[in-house]
């Protein structure tokens, strides 16, 4: 290991590689610090995406969503499927080797573009240096010209609830069950929570999620929150509101344990008793020992790095990046940051659209968003028009027996841009890609009527819910004729 380096990065999450590769791709001498390590000390990359957070939770969801369609629609299509079962440790494995073939990947990565990979834990000093404690506990110092943050984030616990790895887990620990619970608690009706919930009940689980707040998914447009609760509930889960959990209780012994949720609603002081109980209610940065108090990088109260539009720290030549800095928690979001950053570095004037990152809930059908939504422009006083397309009339959905949901389209009344695409459906991750593409030109939804689109396809109903904006829908009948 050297101790001087052009570039040194702190963390092997989705913002820390990607910053670390671009680096050396610009031809700087990059090293990256990464505490996680796998049982020879040897550091494992991917940070909590790759590890215990958006890969393995696509693919239980992914498999438990085939075992629901074998189970239930699979004689919609003529298929007889009887007696099928799920073999919950093979999916574990599958999971497992999903998430070992991409940590893998990333370590050729690292040797292809020769970013030197370094086992510890990384904490920013003064003067630019960088303190390593390796795993046995043996230190070294090493130091750069630029230094990157990407330390990442950890679930939140909550006091009525602390966390055993055994009957109350958090989000990595909800990854890991050998068999389906029969009562299974979710704490926190957010992406992870719903996400988690689906799973497991799927399989078989009776599934009800405990959420604090009133509204359901607040930061989605109230129209689609409003058809995922209707679809997701009619699935299955059992969604609770205005719930606030106020302790818990662990009895009985081995195969046994349950956990008493007590916790108050409208209706007064409840309780409800699971065999499992996950606690999803967010996540918190990981800056906990990140910097000295003397390296000069500030945080805030929320323990968040402090940076500007570039993610450049008040130190020069020290950057910050990913769930340890402000917006959105979300793998590609650090992945673009890592990417400005980098070519920051190198002198390039590279600039993240922070106003038009894409968010997905990764349950079936999917919701994703770009944008504003309807409440936000009319907090804003602006005019706009609405044009939405469902996918209960979309050929190609018909013909997969995938018709739950919509499309959404808000484009400026005046100017007739898209301000907005909001999707719940098949494959929404995917066909909201197109619209922010869209935005990034600036397009209006009349580009995107003029805009021939192949048939049949899902796509279809963005192109109808664009042509729909300005009453101009051919494959519904049009609220308003222009």
């Amino acid at each position: 290991m050297s101790n001087k380096y052009d570039v040194v990065v702190i963390g092997a999450g989705p913002a820390g590689y990607v910053a670390a590769i671009r680096c050396a791709q610009l031809g700087f001498k990059t090293a990256c610090v990464e505490k996680w390590h796998d049982d020879k000390g040897n550091a494992v990359y991917g940070g909590t995406c790759l590890n215990v957070g958006c890969i393995p939770s696509k693919a239980l969801l992914d498999s438990s969503h085939k075992y629901a369609e074998a189970h239930k629609d699979f004689i919609t299509h003529g298929i007889s499927a009887d007696n099928v079962t799920m073999d919950v440790p093979a999916m574990i494995a599958r999971k497992a080797k999903i998430v070992g073939q991409l940590t893998q990947g990333v370590k050729s990565l690292f040797s292809a573009n020769k970013v030197e990979g370094i086992a510890g834990t990384g904490k920013l000093l003064a003067g630019k240096k960088v303190l390593v404690t390796k795993h046995d506990g043996t230190t070294e110092e090493i130091s750069a010209d630029n230094i990157i943050l990407a330390a990442g984030s950890v679930p939140i616990n909550i006091p009525p609830t602390p966390i055993d790895n055994d009957i109350i887990v958090d989000s990595t620990g909800a990854l890991e069950f050998s068999s389906v619970p029969k009562r299974l608690g979710v704490i926190g009706a957010g992406v992870i929570g719903l996400e988690l919930g689906s799973v497991w009940s799927r399989l078989g689980a009776e599934v009800t999620v405990l959420e604090a707040m009133d509204a359901f998914l607040p930061a989605v447009d109230t129209q689609i929150a409003k058809e995922a609760q209707k679809i997701l509930t009619k699935q299955g889960l059992i969604i609770k509101l205005g719930a606030k959990v106020t302790g818990s209780k662990i009895t009985g012994k081995g195969k046994s344990k349950s956990v008493t949720v007590s916790y108050t609603d409208a209706n007064g002081p409840q309780e409800a008793v699971f065999d499992k109980l996950i606690v999803a209610v967010g996540r918190r940065p990981l800056t906990e020992n990140l910097v000295d108090a003397g390296s000069g990088v500030e945080l805030d109260k929320r323990g968040f790095v402090v940076v500007d539009d570039s993610c450049a720290t008040a130190v020069p030549g020290v950057y910050a990046a990913g769930d340890i800095v402000r917006g959105p928690m979300l793998a590609h979001k650090g992945m673009e940051e890592g990417v400005m950053v980098a070519e920051r570095i190198a002198g390039k004037k590279t600039q993240v659209n922070y106003s038009l990152v894409p968010f997905v809930i990764y349950t079936h059908p999917e919701i994703a968003w770009v944008g504003k939504t309807e409440q936000q422009l009319q907090q804003e006083g602006r005019e706009y028009n609405i044009g939405t397309f469902p996918f209960s009339i979309n050929g190609r959905a018909m013909a997969a027996n995938d018709t739950d949901g919509m499309v959404k389209i808000l484009a400026d009344a005046k100017t007739d841009r898209v301000l907005g695409c909001h999707i719940i459906g098949p494959s929404a991750a995917d066909l909201v890609q197109q619209i922010v593409i869209a935005m990034e030109f600036s397009a209006s939804s009349e580009d995107i009527g003029l805009t021939m689109f192949s048939h049949p396809a899902l796509s279809e109903a963005v192109h109808e819910a664009a042509l729909a904006v300005n009453g101009h829908a051919v494959h519904m009948v049009n609220k308003r004729k222009r």
